[in-house]
């Protein structure tokens, strides 16, 4: 790949995590009104309101998976660095492909576990709401592809130098 290809790509994911981020803190919100909601229709009016619950757990999955790349890119995830701290430059950037390598295996193994669930299920409607089922799964679908990308970039950035490897990507 060109520099000038490597860039560009780079800018493009930069800016995908950067929507999944904002799209998830909408989610987020939308979570925070739905449980007022709940509350208030459960104990004021004595209402259950399924397709809230429902929605609410959309969210959640949209949260999560759509907000996740952007702390991969950045290299923002928890870590402690006590014990990499003390190893060479080499060994810790093994250990830092390491660690991606093994985001990259979770990621796999989530993209093959939709790819046996999702053919089956994703044409049933779920209860409430009555969304296929692949629509629901989908913010996580496309939160782990983008986890995979994130993850081949910053492998990239740890194998290119140690100025790199502490480094997220920036918009």
């Amino acid at each position: 790949m060109t520099r000038r290809h490597d860039t560009m790509g780079r800018a493009v994911m930069a800016r995908l995590a950067d929507a999944g981020t904002a799209i998830g803190i909408g989610m987020l919100a939308l979570m925070a009104v739905l449980v007022a909601v709940q509350v208030v229709a459960r104990n004021i009016f004595d209402l259950g309101l399924p397709w809230a619950d429902e929605l609410a757990r959309f969210c959640c999955i949209g949260l999560v998976f759509l907000c996740i790349p952007g702390l991969v890119i950045r290299h923002q995830m928890v870590a402690v660095t006590i014990i990499p701290d003390m190893l060479s430059d080499r060994t810790r950037r093994a250990m830092h492909v390491a660690q991606e390598l093994a985001t990259l295996a979770f990621a796999g193994l989530t993209l093959w576990g939709f790819a046996a669930f999702l053919p089956r299920a994703g044409k049933f409607l779920t209860p409430a709401m009555g969304m296929p089922n692949w629509g629901y799964y989908a913010p996580a679908l496309i939160g782990t592809v983008l986890i995979v990308l994130a993850a081949i970039f910053r492998i990239s950035d740890i194998i290119r130098g140690p100025d790199m490897a502490g480094k997220g990507m920036t918009s």
